[in-house]
C-alpha cells in the first residue's frame, strides 16, 4: 500500500521549511497558503542554495542603472539610451517537452527584457544535448531549435548568435538557456514596483488555466528520473502572437506613461506578480482571484496563484489611468482585469470567492526564504583527474586529427540550427550567427551593441574557477574583436545536484573564477540565473556556467572585421601567449581520444587585459578585416574556420605540434595586409601583446609545415565537407 505524503512535501518542501511557515503565520498555513510558499521557495525562484554565494560577484559601476534583483539588468550607453539584458534557463522544461519547453523559455526571457520599458532587439541560445548518434538527443535537439525558430520568428525578435554543444553528460539532462537585450530612452524604464497604496493592480494577456502549474518552479528544482516525462502537463504552453500584441500594448503604456510599476508573471506566476512587487514597494495588496480572466473552469485558488501560463504582466496603475490602461489593451486585443489594490502595511490578502483565502507577509514570500549553505568539498577524484595527462611519444596525423575534429558536432558547422532563425528582424543586424559575436546598431545613434555568449563545461569539469575565469575572458575578447568595450555580464549558472557536496564546491568556485575575471575587467555582473538539480538518475551535468558579455562599441567600425574576409596574400599573425601546449580539457583529446583529464591553462588578467585592448584597437581603426578568437580546437580549428569562410587556402609554420590544438586563453588570429603590418606591430609593442607570424594565405589547401621538417596539407575542400556536414549530416 503506498505512503500519501504530506502535501508540503509533496509540493517539494521540507519539514523544517513547512515549520517556519507555520512561525511566519503563528498558525498552519491554508491550502492556498502553502502552494504560493512552495512555489516562491522553490530553488528556482528563491536561489536558496546559492544565494549566499551570489554576493561575490561584482556588481557595480558608474554605468549601472539596475543591478541584479529586478527582472532585468539595465546599464546606461550615453546620450541617453539604456540597454536591457538577461538570460534565463528551461532546461528540464525542455527536456519533458522540448517544443514548448524552449519556446516559453523564449518567451519568458523576452518578458523580463520589456517589463523594463525597453523594447526587445536580439536574442541569443546556448544549447547542449547529448551526443547525436542517439536518436533521443536528435529529437531534443530538433524540438528545441524548433521552438526558439517558432517562438522568437513569429513574435518578431531576432535570435542572432549563441552555442551549441554536445557531451555525454547532457543526455539525460540538455541545456536551454536564453540570453534577450533590449533598449529604451532613459525615461522609459518601468521597474517592478506595486507603488503607493491605493494604485491598482490590473492583469494583462493571456488567460489563466492549468497549464505550467510548477512548470519552471517546480521542475527546475528537483533532480529527474527515468519517469520523469509523465511531468509533461507542468510545461506551459506559448503563444508567440499573444506575445507580440502584449510587448506592443506595453510599450505604449510606458511611453504614455500609464503604469507606476510592472511584474511578468513567469515562475510562479501570480503568486510571484503580487508579492515581489509589494516586497520591493514596501506595502501590502488587497487581491480577488475572482477577477482573473481564465481558460478553464472550477480552478481552485491554489492552482491559480501557481499557474505558470505565459504571455501575462501584471501592470500597477494610478487609479486616475485604469481606463486608459484598459483602452490600450482593447486597442491591442488583450485581455485585461482590475485584480487587486496596493494598500498601506505589508500583508498581501488574498480572496476568491468572497473568502479570504491566503493572508501573510508580502516580503516573507521573497525576502525569508531560506538561505541555505550546503556542505561543500572538493571532490577527492580532482586530483587524479588533474594528474591524468596523456603523454605523446609520437606525432599524430594531423591531417585525419584536423578532419575529425572539424567534422564533431560541437566544433563544426551550427548553421542547420541558426538557418532556422531570422536573424535580420529590425533590420538593426550588422554581425549575426557564425561569427566572434552579435553586433547591433541602435539606429539613429553611431553605437553598436556587441554581445557573445559563452560556455565550457568540459574546461569547468576539470578546474571550475580557472574554466569560469577563462569564459569571462573569452567572452570579452569576443566583443572586443568586433570594436566594442566590455561593459556587463549576465551569466547563466547551469549545475548538477546542490545536496552532493562536490557540486556545491564546483558552484562556488565557479562563481570565485567568474568574480575574479570581471574585476579584473572592471566589468559587473548586472543579473543572472542559478539552475540547479541538472542531473538525471544521479549522472550530474558538468558544471556549465555560460558567459553573456555585453560590449559598447562607440562610435561602431565603418568595417567590422568578419571570418570571411580573408584574401590571397594577407599574413597570419597569432597575439596572446605563443608556447602553450596544454591539451587538457581541448577538443582534440576528447574527439580524437576520448579523454578528459589534466589541468586546463589559467587566464593572466595583464595579458588578457591587454590582448583585449589591442583587438579594440584593431577593429576601430580598421586595420585587420579578420579577428578570431583561439578557443575550441585551438589554432587549427580557428585557422581552418577562416579559411573555409573566406574560401581561401593556408600556410603556417607550427614548432609543437600540440600548440595547433591546445586552447590557452587570451590568444587570436588576424589577417594582416601589408600596408598595415608595421602600425599593428607598434600597437602590440605598445601593448605588451606578443604576436607571432604564422604564414600566409592562398591557394587551396590548408597546408602546416613542422618547422622540424615535414608538411601536412588539406584540401580546403575537404575541409569545409567535413566541418559544414558535422550537425547537418547526423540530422538528415
Amino acid at each position: 500500500m503506498s505512503e500519501t505524503l504530506p502535501i508540503h512535501q509533496a509540493l517539494g518542501m521540507t519539514d523544517d521549511e513547512y515549520a517556519d511557515v507555520c512561525d511566519i503565520l503563528n498558525r498552519p498555513p491554508t491550502e492556498a497558503e502553502l502552494a504560493m510558499y512552495s512555489v516562491m521557495w522553490s530553488e528556482h525562484c528563491s536561489y536558496k542554495s546559492s544565494r549566499a554565494f551570489l554576493g561575490r560577484f561584482p556588481t557595480s559601476a558608474p554605468w549601472v542603472v539596475v543591478g541584479p534583483g529586478e527582472n532585468a539588468g539595465v546599464v546606461d550607453l550615453g546620450d541617453g539610451w539604456l540597454a536591457a539584458l538577461r538570460i534565463e534557463s528551461h532546461n528540464h522544461p525542455s527536456f519533458v517537452e522540448p517544443y514548448q519547453g524552449a519556446a516559453t523559455g523564449v518567451g519568458g526571457i523576452l518578458r523580463d527584457i520589456f517589463t523594463m520599458g525597453a523594447r526587445p532587439i536580439a536574442l541569443w541560445d546556448q544549447i547542449r544535448f547529448g551526443p547525436l548518434d542517439d536518436p533521443h538527443n536528435r529529437y531534443l535537439l530538433a524540438g528545441v531549435v524548433a521552438g526558439v525558430a517558432g517562438y522568437g520568428n513569429a513574435v518578431g525578435v531576432p535570435t542572432v548568435g549563441g552555442e551549441v554543444a554536445f557531451e555525454e553528460c547532457y543526455s539525460g539532462n540538455p541545456l536551454v538557456n536564453v540570453m534577450c537585450l533590449g533598449i529604451m530612452r532613459k525615461e522609459q524604464l518601468v521597474l517592478g514596483t506595486a507603488g503607493t497604496p491605493g494604485t491598482i493592480a490590473v492583469l494583462l494577456g493571456s488567460s489563466t488555466g492549468r497549464d505550467g502549474i510548477g512548470g519552471a518552479s517546480v521542475l527546475a528544482s528537483a533532480s529527474f528520473d527515468a519517469g520523469s516525462d509523465t511531468k509533461r502537463p507542468t510545461v506551459q504552453v506559448g503563444d508567440p502572437f499573444e506575445e507580440k500584441k502584449l510587448i506592443e500594448a506595453c510599450l505604449e503604456l510606458y511611453d504614455r506613461a500609464l503604469v507606476v510599476g510592472v511584474q511578468d508573471l513567469g515562475a510562479a506566476g501570480l503568486s510571484c506578480a503580487t508579492s515581489e512587487p509589494a516586497a520591493r514597494a514596501g506595502t501590502g495588496m488587497d487581491v480577488d482571484l475572482g477577477r482573473v480572466h481564465v481558460r478553464e473552469a472550477g480552478m481552485s485558488a491554489a492552482e491559480l496563484l501557481m499557474s505558470e501560463s505565459q504571455e501575462r504582466m501584471m501592470a500597477f496603475v494610478d487609479p486616475a489611468n485604469v481606463e486608459a490602461v484598459l483602452a490600450v489593451a482593447t486597442k491591442w486585443e488583450i485581455d485585461a482585469s482590475v485584480v487587486g489594490t496596493v494598500t498601506a502595511g505589508d500583508t498581501l490578502r488574498i480572496s476568491y470567492n468572497d473568502r479570504v483565502v491566503a493572508e501573510m507577509p508580502a516580503a516573507s514570500l521573497s525576502e525569508a526564504a531560506p538561505i541555505l549553505r550546503r556542505d561543500s568539498a572538493q571532490p577527492d577524484w580532482l586530483e587524479g583527474l588533474w594528474a591524468d595527462t596523456l603523454e605523446y611519444r609520437e606525432t599524430p596525423d594531423i591531417t585525419s586529427c584536423l578532419l575529425e575534429v572539424l567534422a564533431d558536432p560541437s566544433i563544426g558547422d551550427p548553421s542547420w540550427v541558426y538557418e532556422q532563425y531570422d536573424h535580420q528582424l529590425f533590420l538593426n543586424t550588422i554581425v549575426g550567427p557564425g561569427e566572434n559575436g552579435s553586433l547591433l546598431r541602435i539606429k539613429g545613434t553611431e553605437k553598436a551593441l556587441a554581445v557573445s555568449t559563452d560556455g565550457n563545461g568540459r574546461q569547468c569539469y576539470l578546474d571550475p574557477q580557472r574554466g569560469g575565469a577563462n569564459l569571462v575572458w573569452e567572452a570579452a575578447l569576443n566583443v572586443a574583436m568586433l570594436g566594442a568595450k566590455p561593459m556587463a555580464v549576465v551569466d547563466n549558472l547551469n549545475f548538477g545536484n546542490p545536496e552532493k557536496p562536490e557540486v556545491m564546491w564546483q558552484f562556488i568556485e565557479t562563481v570565485e573564477g567568474m568574480s575574479l575575471a570581471c574585476e579584473a575587467l572592471g566589468v559587473p555582473v548586472v543579473g543572472g540565473n542559478v539552475s540547479f538539480y541538472n542531473e538525471t538518475d544521479e549522472v550530474d551535468i558538468y558544471p556549465t556556467p555560460i558567459v553573456g558579455m555585453l560590449g559598447l562599441a562607440d562610435p561602431a567600425p565603418r568595417s567590422v572585421p568578419r571570418l570571411d574576409s580573408a584574401e590571397e596574400g594577407m599574413s597570419i599573425w597569432m597575439f596572446g601567449p605563443q608556447d602553450s601546449r596544454n591539451l587538457a580539457g581541448s577538443a582534440f583529446e576528447k574527439i580524437i581520444k576520448g579523454h578528459v583529464g589534466g589541468r586546463p591553462t589559467s587566464s593572466n588578467p595583464t595579458i588578457g587585459k591587454a590582448v583585449i585592448e589591442l583587438a579594440i584597437a584593431l577593429a576601430q581603426q580598421e586595420l585587420v578585416p579578420v579577428m578570431h578568437d583561439i578557443s575550441d580546437g585551438g589554432v587549427a580549428v580557428t585557422l581552418s574556420e577562416v579559411c573555409i569562410a573566406s574560401q581561401v587556402g593556408a600556410h603556417v609554420a607550427y614548432s609543437s605540434w600540440a600548440g595547433l590544438f591546445a586552447e590557452a586563453p587570451h590568444g587570436f588570429i588576424a589577417a594582416v595586409p601589408d600596408n598595415h603590418a608595421a602600425a599593428i606591430r607598434a600597437i602590440a609593442d605598445d601593448l605588451g601583446v606578443p604576436l607571432n607570424e604564422l604564414g600566409t594565405f592562398g591557394g587551396d589547401h590548408i597546408s602546416f609545415d613542422d618547422t622540424r621538417g615535414g608538411v601536412t596539407s588539406i584540401p580546403l575542400s575537404e575541409a569545409g565537407v567535413a566541418w559544414s556536414g558535422a550537425i547537418r549530416s547526423r540530422m538528415g
